[in-house]
């Protein structure tokens, strides 16, 4: 289950993947689409767990998780197939991106059509790697166990989703180098230098201003305060400025969150609450039909933003968020708590 979906229960964690040599053999491999050509030799990839796979020459038959996708399609590397954890309509990773003969495997978390994946006869499955859940995406303990047999057509890789958004894409920017892409010449080159021109704006901002932020996800029963261990765009903020706050007890089983009653709503009063950007006007809605919403300082001052949480893959996703981000920050008072 992805962190974002809070409200439903938490899967148990600890899945145990290994990387294994595709028994598909393609003798006339050519070249990943949109790679100029495929890399002579033997081909290796450092996956997020740490593993490194390694196959006899280059995949060209890419099958990759929706953001994955999105990442190395803006260096040119177009996979055969997709499998998404929502509709391509609404998956923020997906929006204008052309799908054009890409095939999609599946629209919801943890439903994947591996049948019709096994007629793409792949060579390479590509999705994250959580470090939490010990999984790719897709392949996490409480998905269906025949849509993880998605791992049996390929070996999966994927660089890892903990400490950094900006280290993820630089993941994906190795990755499509590895299979062929021309990085340098690629429209993720150009977005890439939009995202440091935004970073550079964050930073700026933040030298002015003394914030603390904390991460929620509203929901009925519970207000979910993020871990910013397991959540790397919040360990981004923190390190360019912005005070995130660290809830002190993450719940055992999912240390994505804390998970404080309405009752304590108030245990953390930072300067500025940020909510998940996907569902950011229903969540703040749930939140403020709770009567201790108010109780936190922030909700009270109405410093409520939106946070893009758990879903940033390309420099130009990033750069477009970060700076909304840094235009709402630039906004908040961080006098509030004096």
């Amino acid at each position: 289950m992805r962190p974002h979906l809070v409200a439903a229960t938490a899967a148990a964690l600890v899945l145990a993947l290994s990387a294994c040599s595709s028994d598909i053999a393609d003798d006339g491999a050519e070249p990943a689409s949109g790679a100029s050509s495929v890399p002579d030799g033997p081909w290796s990839f450092t996956d997020g767990s740490g593993e490194v796979v390694k196959l006899d020459e280059a995949p060209t038959r890419i099958i990759a998780h929706a953001p994955a996708a999105a990442a190395l399609i803006s260096y040119g590397i177009r996979p055969i197939g997709i499998y998404g954890d929502e509709p391509v309509e609404t998956d923020p990773n997906l929006d204008g991106v052309d799908l054009t003969d890409i095939e999609v495997l599946g629209e919801e978390w943890g439903s994947i059509d591996v049948a019709k994946a096994s007629t793409l006869s792949p060579d390479l499955i590509v999705a994250d790697w959580w470090p939490a859940e010990m999984a790719h995406s897709g392949l996490e303990n409480g998905t269906k166990a025949k849509s993880k047999k998605l791992a049996e057509l390929a070996p999966v890789v994927g660089p890892s989703q903990g400490g950094s958004i900006l280290n993820l894409a630089e993941g994906y920017e190795d990755l499509a180098a590895s299979l062929g892409a021309d990085v340098g010449k690629s429209q993720g080159a150009k977005d890439k230098a939009a995202f440091e021109k935004a970073r550079d704006g964050f930073i700026s901002e933040m030298k002015d201003k003394d914030l603390t932020a904390l991460a929620v996800s509203p929901a009925d029963d519970l207000l979910y305060a993020a871990n910013p261990e397991y959540a790397p765009e919040l360990l981004d903020f923190t390190e360019w400025g912005l005070q995130v706050v660290a809830p002190d007890s993450p719940d055992p089983d999912f240390p994505y969150w804390e998970n404080l009653s309405w009752e304590n709503a108030d245990k953390y009063q930072p300067d500025v609450l940020l909510i998940d950007s996907r569902t950011f006007i229903d969540a703040k809605k749930t939140a403020e039909g709770q009567p201790t919403w108010t109780s936190i300082r922030a909700a009270e001052a109405g410093q409520v933003i939106e946070w893009p949480a758990f879903w940033l893959h390309t420099y130009a996703d990033y750069a477009e968020a970060l700076t909304k981000l840094t235009a709402d920050l630039a906004d908040v008072d961080d006098t509030i708590g004096e």
